[in-house]
């Protein structure tokens, strides 16, 4: 893993004292989902979020934000998986407020997000899996605007959302990156469909329905034809970021496991004693620890704006997804028949490890990224 710097090691602390005891399962996973919240989170939590300054973690220092990077963003996302806590902080204050960086929309929208206001949702995916190039969702030109029509799906927070940045097709065919264009669209746009899903971990996310749903010329983000620009980074970092957010899951997972088989005596002995589930234990230590080297390696590749960074973030997503799903798999079958039921929490891991893994491709998609990039 990197080494840290004084101030990222503070951050780090800071966020893992703060999710331990306001962001823990008890507190808002499972009460939000014993409320029947249609949103899935807090919004006074987002609300300590900002007061802490973590909103605009990614946000540039000469427009309020804290002016940092993938890295620091991994360390809060690490905690947050640990924890399972559910907040738009992935969603909103990394992947869109990157979209959002050095465009007029920033201007707009970053003051909300700073102070835990306003909640971003990126509109991408229309099929089955995740193809960011697929988009067939039309922008139209009319009048001083365009009129989209067209259909989204898995928008992670779309029906909590003030903002949602839509990609959409102003010239150029389906597969291609050119002629993309990136979209604000804010709550309540007229002819706007929004249909509220619960996912696996009790997460939210929608389907959207654009029927001849207006917008100005001033909701473009960054340049007509060009919203591959904004999406590659809002990408990016929110793989990388859900990549870390995935190392924690496992992380946390991993932890309970190996407490329970301190704990848990059978035939009279502590389970953790009997050579087979200890060599599975150390087996998952070190994969979760691989994920870990490379979700890091691929956040201070983004930072320092490599040339390889695109490449590690690919081979961060697809080792973190595969790495919490043996943490998940290994953390059920060791707590036994408990490990089935919902009143025990590790259960709770698998659901949102089945959730993120998917979230801006599963690990099948990142590993053909991979290959193509390697010039496979």
């Amino acid at each position: 893993m990197t080494l840290l710097t004084d101030d990222q090691r503070q951050l780090q602390d800071m966020a893992r004292t703060f999710l331990a005891e306001e962001g823990t399962i008890k507190k808002q996973l499972r009460h939000w989902r014993g409320t029947g919240c249609k949103d899935g989170f807090g919004h006074g939590l987002w609300k300590q979020f900002a007061e802490l300054g973590l909103t605009g973690v990614v946000i540039p220092e000469d427009q309020g934000g804290l002016g940092l990077g993938a890295t620091e963003a991994a360390l809060v996302l690490k905690e947050i998986g640990r924890n399972l806590t559910p907040s738009p902080f992935l969603t909103t204050a990394v992947a869109a407020a990157k979209a959002l960086e050095g465009t007029a929309q920033g201007e707009r929208w970053f003051p909300g997000i700073l102070a835990g206001e306003t909640v971003a949702a990126l509109a991408i995916d229309e099929g089955k899996h995740h193809a960011p190039e697929a988009v067939a969702l039309e922008a139209r030109r009319q009048g001083n605007g365009f009129v989209l029509n067209g259909a989204k799906q898995f928008v992670v927070h779309g029906a909590s959302a003030d903002l949602i940045l839509v990609a959409a097709r102003t010239a150029g065919g389906v597969g291609e990156r050119e002629g993309l264009t990136l979209f604000a669209v804010e709550r309540g746009a007229h002819s706007l469909e929004v249909e509220n899903v619960n996912l696996a971990d009790s997460s939210k996310a929608a389907r959207l329905a654009f029927n001849d749903v207006a917008v100005d010329a001033d909701a473009v983000v960054g340049e007509v034809d060009d919203g591959w620009t904004p999406l590659s980074r809002a990408l990016a970092a929110g793989r990388a970021g859900s990549a870390a957010e995935l190392v924690g899951v496992a992380a946390g997972a991993s932890d309970m496991t190996v407490d329970y088989l301190k704990a848990r005596r059978q035939f009279g002995r502590l389970i953790g004693e009997f050579q087979v589930l200890q060599h599975r234990a150390a087996h998952l230590h070190s994969e979760v620890e691989i994920a870990r080297a490379a979700a890091w390696k691929a956040a201070e590749l983004l930072d320092r704006d490599a040339p390889q960074a695109e490449l590690m973030v690919h081979v961060a997503k697809a080792k973190a997804t595969r790495s919490a799903q043996l943490a998940v798999q290994e953390g059920v079958q060791m707590h036994g028949g408990i490990g089935m039921t919902d009143e025990h929490d590790i259960g709770l891991y698998m659901k949102r490890e089945a959730v993120l893994g998917q979230l801006w491709g599963d690990w099948r998609y990142h590993a053909r990224q991979v290959a193509e990039l390697s010039g496979y």
